[in-house]
């Protein structure tokens, strides 16, 4: 079993804090272990005062949910409801935040962690998360929720969902960016 350790979380937040100031951006980097505690969290001079905070809780959305936050925004939207209340459990720390620049850290196949950037549109964030972990060598792919077919098909749908299996087909799988 790997854990992210915090040489690992300083090398990931090092290398997106020097990727968004070469796109001119003054973002926050959060990186969590896979049960969403924190190793490490930086704000670069000038980013906004709310920025570390949304990034924290982008980064504990893509580990506990085992998924980025891109991918999960369709079942969010489907379930609005649901999400709103995950944020209520006794156990959650952090607000569900399905948004992009929310990356699950992933390595040998196995869910280490989650990463976090806020500063930039939408877009930038979700492009300094992807650029730096795959620099890193972690993997960007992951499996659609529970169901076999096509990942633009399944992309947000959850495990228990009442779609019908298809299980002639192989599984696929859908890049968090």
């Amino acid at each position: 079993m790997s854990s992210l350790t915090l040489d690992a979380a300083e090398e990931i937040v090092g290398a997106a804090l020097k990727r968004a100031q070469a796109l001119g951006k003054a973002v926050s980097v959060a990186v969590v272990d896979a049960g969403g505690f924190v190793i490490s969290v930086r704000r670069s001079d000038g980013a906004r005062p709310l920025t570390p905070d949304i990034a924290r809780a982008k980064a504990y959305t893509a580990a506990v949910m085992q998924r980025p936050g891109k991918m999960l925004k369709k079942w969010q939207e489907s379930q609005p409801v649901f999400f709103s209340q995950l944020s209520q459990l006794p156990g959650a720390a952090l607000p569900i935040m399905a948004a992009e620049g929310s990356v699950t850290i992933k390595k040998d196949g196995e869910i280490i962690g989650g990463l976090g950037i806020a500063g930039g549109t939408a877009d930038e964030d979700q492009q300094v998360a992807d650029d730096v972990l795959a620099s890193l060598g972690y993997e960007l792919e992951f499996a659609a929720w529970g169901v076999a077919g096509t990942a633009a098909d399944d992309a947000g749908r959850p495990e228990n969902s009442e779609q019908p299996e298809r299980s002639e087909q192989p599984e696929q799988t859908e890049k968090g960016a």
